[in-house]
């Protein structure tokens, strides 16, 4: 009998209660039945389908495991280098100009180049200098010019300049070599904040200016960077393609009033400023130049405001969809790569951010300086390096498609190293370049910041800052770049100094190659390198005949006895505002002798040779 002096209201939820515990009971029931069911309908199922005593079910044999790939111990190799800079006989300091008004342009030159002016076979060199502001009290009795410095073949070298014609005062920046009159003697134009100069190679240590004639001086006002000299009509002469930065003048640097913190005055940004776009010159063939920046497509301009896009810094080529055709590479500072890719009608199609090289993986513009290119892990897959601002780590662009059309490049920085050992320098030279003489290309950086009292406000910065040698140890690594630590690489990479352009050659014609590292306002350093590892080499030096003589686009490939292809580009504008040597420069490691070389001339004829020995310049002429 329920008791109903219990309160109504639990007396109501024990009898809802009992209500559920019925209906759960059923459930469990049913549930139970369907079970049995199931497992009945299972086993005749298995009884009618099972196989006949007489014929025993075949066991299927595994394919055994692929063992694991033994690689050979991780150790980086011992590669000194000695600082040869004065005991070579280089004695130039670099002129910024600087008085303490602190205008951009002050920071932002030091390049210079590897160049054989003289034709003798050896590799001389050229600094690009700045110079003393205009309104500058008082002007010095002789005012400071680039330099020109020629190599004995041995590594020694002796200033040229005076008389050269190469002794004009001028506010340098970058400089192109290249023989746009297919003469046989290398040509020389310089750019500057101010109209840029060509100067002709007359022979004899001579050069005559030839800006005015030729029509590549643009305008008075420009601020020029980076140059370079390809055939991108392929019509047998060399093109003229001119970087520039921004639109700029000492009074606006002066009205932005930049500071420190304490209310010194500081060096400027570029995103306060316009940007400027590059220039393309067309070859005429008969020593004048025609402007075709504007049919030619290079000239992007900024959707919103519409005004020029680009702040370019770094400029290098290659053919990155092997169609035959040189594309062009702009690194920009703060705001997006460009890469222009050439067309069959003599055009560029602007495709930085289609290909993956127009920002970093988050979709950012980064501060781009110097730039490089190389097939770095000697496959098809062609990779361009970028050196960016502080704390921006420096970019390694890879390419996932070679031979498309469009080619498609994912940033592997950090995945191969190079990200993390890079991240806290300010980089402006790089470049792809095989110390070790193994085959593999490694890469070196030339480092320094713009403000002289960036410490004072950021500690991990520094002005001066030293320049870093990253070893390729090769794609099969977990780290396919590591950083050479101070007791293989010698002191000289741990002395700071404000680094710009880099360039490399083999100054002493011992093989191997050397560095050497531009600076703002101080004295460039030339490095030695001392390696002892024994590895073989090759260079190749071309001339061609129907094509520009320089072969500048030509494409040489050294296939080893095992069959790895080693591939470069003859292709000297690289780096910041700098060149290097026109030779391609081979590393061979054990390999004595090589079982083919092919060239690919920039007019897409093709040349070959068999068997050939290592451990020589070799100069092929054009067929």
């Amino acid at each position: 009998m329920a008791d109903h002096s219990r309160n109504p209201k639990q007396a109501e939820t024990q009898s809802e209660d009992y209500q559920d515990d019925r209906v759960v009971g059923k459930a469990v029931q049913f549930s139970i039945v369907v079970i049995l069911l199931l497992a009945v309908g299972g086993g005749l199922f298995w009884y009618m389908t099972r196989p006949p005593a007489d014929q025993p079910v075949e066991a299927v044999e595994q394919s055994p495991l692929p063992e694991e790939r033994e690689l050979p111990p991780l150790t980086i190799p011992n590669l000194p280098f000695t600082d040869v800079t004065q005991a070579s006989g280089i004695d130039f300091v670099h002129e910024n100009g600087a008085t303490g008004e602190k205008l951009l342009p002050e920071t932002m030159g030091g390049g210079g180049a590897f160049f054989d002016f003289d034709g003798d076979g050896d590799q001389d060199i050229l600094f690009i200098n700045s110079m003393e502001w205009p309104w500058t009290t008082p002007q010095p009795e002789i005012s400071s010019t680039s330099q020109l410095y020629a190599n004995d073949g041995k590594g020694t070298f002796t200033n040229v300049t005076k008389g050269s014609g190469l002794d004009t005062p001028l506010y340098g920046n970058g400089v192109a070599c290249g023989d746009y009159d297919n003469d046989g003697k290398v040509d020389v134009f310089i750019t500057t904040v101010g109209q840029n100069r060509l100067f002709h190679n007359d022979g004899g240590g001579r050069f005559t200016e030839t800006t005015s004639s030729s029509g590549v001086g643009g305008p008075e006002n420009a601020w020029s960077t980076s140059a370079g000299w390809f055939d991108y009509d392929n019509d047998g002469d060399l093109d003229l393609f001119v970087c520039n930065y921004i639109e700029w003048t000492r009074e606006q640097d002066q009205a932005m009033g930049w500071t420190l913190k304490g209310g010194q005055r500081a060096y400027g940004r570029p995103t306060d400023f316009t940007g400027a776009s590059p220039f393309l010159y067309r070859n005429n063939g008969d020593s004048t130049f025609s402007d075709v920046s504007k049919e030619a497509g290079i000239q992007v301009v900024n959707p919103d405001t519409g005004s020029p896009l680009a702040k370019s810094l770094g400029l290098t080529f290659a053919d990155v969809n092997a169609d035959g055709r040189l594309d062009v590479l702009v690194a920009n500072d703060t705001v997006q790569n460009l890469l222009f890719l050439s067309q069959p009608d003599g055009t560029f199609a602007e495709s930085g951010a289609l290909s993956g090289v127009a920002f970093d993986n988050a979709g950012g513009a980064r501060g781009a300086m110097g730039v490089d290119v190389a097939w770095f892990r000697n496959t098809k897959s062609l990779g361009f390096v970028i050196g960016n601002f502080a704390t921006e780590m420096t970019a390694l662009y890879v390419c996932q498609n070679p031979g498309m059309t469009m080619p498609l490049f994912r940033d592997e920085a950090v995945s191969n190293g190079i990200g993390p050992a890079t991240r806290v320098e300010l980089t402006f030279g790089v470049l792809f370049v095989d110390i070790d003489q193994d085959g593999r290309q490694d890469l070196f950086s030339c480092n320094g910041h713009l403000e002289q009292e960036i410490n004072s406000v950021q500690e991990s910065q520094h002005y001066e800052q030293p320049p870093q040698l990253l070893w390729n140890c090769g794609a099969d690594y977990e780290t396919e770049f590591m950083p050479v630590p101070t007791e293989k690489c010698g002191e000289e990479f741990t002395r700071r100094m404000v680094g710009r352009g880099a360039s490399y050659a083999d100054i002493d014609s011992d093989g191997d190659l050397d560095l050497l590292l531009f600076a703002s306002g101080s004295k460039p350093r030339l490095l030695r390198n001392d390696q002892q590892l024994g590895n073989h080499w090759l260079r190749v030096r071309l001339e061609g005949q129907k094509c520009n003589r320089d072969a500048i686009g030509a494409i040489v490939k050294v296939t080893l006895p095992g069959g790895e292809v080693l591939t470069r580009i003859v292709n000297p504008t690289r780096s910041y505002q700098s060149q290097v040597e026109l030779p391609v420069h081979f590393g061979l490691g054990s390999t004595a002798q090589v079982e083919s070389i092919d060239i690919t001339w920039p007019d897409g004829s093709s040349q070959s040779l068999g068997t050939t020995p290592a451990n020589q310049l070799l100069t092929i002429r054009q067929q």
